[in-house]
């Protein structure tokens, strides 16, 4: 019996292949939902998948629990409380799944989600006693444990379902032996808590040490602890967390149709039509030159995670990338289930080569040019749309701060004078911001190359 991790960084997500040798069977734990490269690596390896196990019904991505099930016949299963449109077998505590030298015993572990579940895995080659890991979802990361916040609108409460975890934590996984390895669903990065490592594994003795919610402290301290200053959720996830539940279309007919070839005159159709543009190249060459009214979320970056806090999840769109990313963009749409796209810019943005009245471009400016103006006294309007951590981390004086994802919401709040030089960490959030104000109306936008990676120095200060 052995293990493979699967990361996916843009994502921030783990998954697992679960292969045994003497039975020939494996078992993939929270897939993501393009499955090939598990179906590639179980021929490699000579075992079928037969099982597909899900810790919870994710938020931040559509799991690929039924395209395993039409590819590989595999029987999917979740925790005894989840209610799922497709068939599944339901697992309680104690319920056990063994194949081999494998056993997997069920641990009904509530608190992210109400049908959360881990998976404890033996190793029956060296002992049925022991734990080899455990497989916890969303329940458990490398320190931190998951956020309980996202259920308000089903009328779950955030302390209801902290209650459960802190149950779930103490009385449960804390009960596993020191040794036994830890395998979560997501890594730094992840939305899915506030205070993720960097390691993608971990050990139960290594957090009963090291994780703040785990250190000794009451049920009410913890609820308090773990509900305070989460970031806030993108609109998607919401949309994923049902969509997981569903007997829905298979990623490869949302494939099919992204990667149709669009000429200039058909791409500009679908936009009259009501389609969103969606530039997907990286910031330097959006601002060079875009077609009018597109939205800037660069590849290079959590293009898939911005997508789905800012776009509309209904609306067809239409893409323009570097030639070649096409495939890539619509599969990472794909994987948070936005399968609206409905083909791309034939030619990339050469295409529109001599029309100029159709393409728009914005001004840069570079960082040091920046902080000369400001150190020079000059009164400059500049928007920051880092996150709340980054911007405790040092600011400009001069800045105004709105998150990128609180943005579309507090357009009331933007600075009104102009030039607007707009900064994030690096410069691609600022792009992303600069087109989602362009199509509200906002003109006059400058956008701070590299941006407080570049900008941090003598005209950055800790808040006051």
């Amino acid at each position: 019996m052995q293990v493979q991790q699967f990361y996916l960084g843009c994502l921030a997500h783990a998954s697992y292949l679960i292969f045994d040798a003497k039975s020939g069977i494996a078992a993939v734990v929270d897939p993501q939902r393009d499955v090939d490269e598990y179906i590639a690596r179980a021929a490699e390896l000579g075992v079928q998948i037969k099982h597909v196990l899900l810790t919870h019904f994710h938020a931040d991505f559509i799991a690929g629990h039924l395209e395993l099930r039409e590819k590989c016949g595999a029987t999917v299963y979740v925790g005894a409380a989840g209610q799922a449109e497709y068939e599944c077998v339901k697992l309680a505590d104690g319920d056990v799944l063994e194949f081999g030298d494998t056993r997997i015993v069920a641990l009904e572990t509530p608190g992210h989600t109400p049908e959360g579940v881990s998976f404890v895995l033996y190793d029956l080659a060296t002992s049925d006693q022991e734990p080899h890991a455990v497989f916890t979802g969303d329940t458990l990361f490398v320190g931190d444990v998951g956020r309980p916040d996202l259920l308000a609108s089903v009328g779950v409460t955030a302390e209801q379902l902290g209650g459960m975890l802190y149950e779930s934590l103490h009385d449960k996984l804390m009960k596993l032996p020191d040794a036994t390895l830890v395998y979560p669903a997501h890594g730094a990065g992840s939305m899915c808590g506030k205070n993720l490592g960097s390691e993608t594994f971990t050990t139960i003795g290594t957090q009963r040490q090291q994780n703040y919610a785990l250190q000794p402290m009451s049920k009410d301290e913890f609820i308090a602890i773990v509900t305070a200053d989460q970031p806030q959720a993108p609109a998607y996830f919401g949309f994923d967390a049902r969509l997981n539940k569903l007997e829905r279309p298979m990623l490869d007919a949302a494939l099919a149709q992204g990667v149709t070839a669009l000429g200039v005159d058909a791409f500009l159709a679908k936009r009259a039509e009501g389609a969103q543009v969606v530039d997907a190249r990286d910031e330097v060459d959006f601002a060079a030159g875009t077609l009018k009214g597109a939205w800037n979320v660069p590849l290079s970056g959590s293009f898939a995670t911005w997508a789905g806090a800012l776009l509309d999840l209904q609306t067809p769109i239409v893409l323009i990338t570097e030639p070649g990313k096409e495939q890539e963009a619509v599969t990472r749409l794909g994987r948070i289930g936005i399968d609206t796209c409905v083909g791309y810019l034939d030619g990339g943005i050469a295409a529109l080569a001599g029309h100029d009245e159709l393409v728009q471009r914005t001004a840069r400016i570079e960082a040091a040019e920046l902080r000369r103006r400001l150190d020079a006294g000059e009164e400059l309007a500049v928007l920051d749309v880092r996150t709340p951590g980054e911007w405790e981390g040092g600011h400009l004086d001069a800045a105004v701060h709105i998150p990128l994802i609180e943005l579309p919401g507090r357009l009331d709040d933007v600075p009104q004078a102009r030039p607007l030089y707009v900064v994030c960490r690096s410069g691609a959030r600022s792009g992303t911001a600069i087109s989602l104000l362009a199509r509200a109306g906002v003109t006059d936008l400058v956008n701070v190359a590299g941006g407080m990676n570049a900008v941090q120095g003598t005209a950055c200060t800790a808040p006051k």
